[in-house]
């Protein structure tokens, strides 16, 4: 019983022995790389889709930001101009008041015709600022 034992003992180990680091076929290793190449590619691109996802979040975000100020930004410039312009309008008003008659109404005139034209170019940059 013991030789039994001894035997199928020997018998094991040395099929786990031969079991371990057995040479596999080439086409099972050939299987066994383009499995392994077919998932790295799958990982390789659903990284790219990923990265590209992101990248288009953010660069809309960049957008969004950049779109506010330019908005702010052609605001700001327009409440310039125009507080330029109602300042003109009212020292060439004042101007006007030395004078008399038709030459003071001119001078009005005149003044309100460069305010008017001064808040067309204001509309007008508002205008082509907006998409």
């Amino acid at each position: 019983m013991q030789k039994l034992i001894i035997s199928i003992t020997a018998i094991a180990a040395v099929a786990a022995v031969a079991g371990c680091n057995n040479a596999k076929s080439p086409s099972a290793v050939a299987d066994d790389v383009a499995a392994a190449q077919a998932k790295a590619s799958s990982e390789v691109a659903n990284a790219k889709l990923d990265a590209a996802k992101d990248s288009n979040t953010a660069e809309g975000k960049v957008e969004e930001k950049t779109t506010d100020l330019n908005d702010v930004s052609a605001k700001g410039e327009s409440d310039v101009a125009m507080a330029k312009a109602d300042g003109d309008l009212k020292v060439m008003t004042e101007k006007c008041n030395i004078m008399s008659g038709n030459a003071q109404q001119a001078c009005k005139d005149k003044a309100q015709a460069a305010y008017d034209m001064a808040k067309a170019n204001v509309k007008a940059m508002m205008a082509g600022h907006k998409p």
